[in-house]
């Protein structure tokens, strides 16, 4: 989309070894962004990932392990890195129960890697964007971060909180070229999500089709997934002068679902 613009600039993308994060993080680095691949292991898996993506795109990457669940790897995950003028945050769990069952260590957790992980990185990460004239912030939330669904308290109410802290960064950046936006995806057809269904088809005793259909992409009016792809030329975009003065607000990437 954007050809090779990002060259000179530095992406972090949390929990990027797979799904949404793997695929804005090939994005990036196809725009010429040197990119520092993230996730809670440290397998040489992982390093043979960022070794993978800086052959096909001649750019540097590296793979730095921090759990986001504890604020001081998220803000050594920055320091690490060295740069930092393009933050993705993007590491995210989920669990769904009813709430008088949603277990507190569950809650704990996906407060923690969803919304508090994006504070300690962001806090940790402005300094050098102030320092370098320059900087983006784009955090990952989802149509849970606008409307709401049963039996998955934390989660939507980690991306109501997402969008609130894009919001309040957005303001206190507004005097900066520094933005800060959110992109809030509807279902994303990941490695996650494919392994999920066989076990939905065998569950409704439906087909593959009838399952994305009426199952997985019932609240998703286009009756299409949205793709890793197009959530990373939605971040390159977010990065490009003509969105200079998009910051404090949120994409839909949701085939309409939050249009209804």
């Amino acid at each position: 989309m954007f050809e090779r613009f990002l060259t000179g600039k530095t992406a972090i993308i949390t929990g990027s070894n797979s799904g949404i994060g793997l695929g804005v993080a090939h994005r990036l680095a196809k725009a010429g962004a040197d990119v520092v691949l993230n996730s809670f292991t440290d397998s040489e898996g992982d390093h043979q990932l960022a070794r993978d993506m800086a052959a096909e795109h001649g750019v540097s990457v590296r793979y730095i392990k921090a759990d986001m669940s504890k604020g001081d790897e998220c803000r050594a995950l920055i320091e690490k890195a060295g740069a930092c003028d393009i933050l993705v945050n993007n590491a995210g769990i989920q669990h769904v129960a009813a709430i008088p069952d949603f277990p507190t260590e569950k809650w704990d957790a996906i407060i923690a890697i969803n919304l508090s992980s994006a504070f300690h990185t962001t806090a940790a990460a402005l300094p050098m964007m102030r320092k370098a004239g320059w900087g983006r912030v784009i955090n990952i939330a989802s149509a849970h971060g606008l409307t709401a669904s049963p039996f998955k308290s934390a989660y939507v109410a980690a991306k109501h909180g997402i969008l609130g802290l894009s919001k309040v960064t957005g303001l206190e950046t507004a005097r900066e070229p520094i933005t800060c936006n959110a992109i809030c995806p509807g279902y994303v057809l990941t490695p996650l999500v494919e392994s999920q269904i066989p076990d939905t088809m065998k569950k409704y005793d439906m087909g593959r089709d009838e399952v994305i259909e009426k199952i997985l992409l019932e609240r998703q009016p286009s009756k299409e997934f949205a793709t890793t792809d197009q959530l990373g030329d939605t971040a390159v975009f977010l990065c490009s002068d003509a969105a200079a003065q998009i910051t404090g607000t949120s994409i839909s990437v949701d085939g309409g679902w939050t249009a209804l």
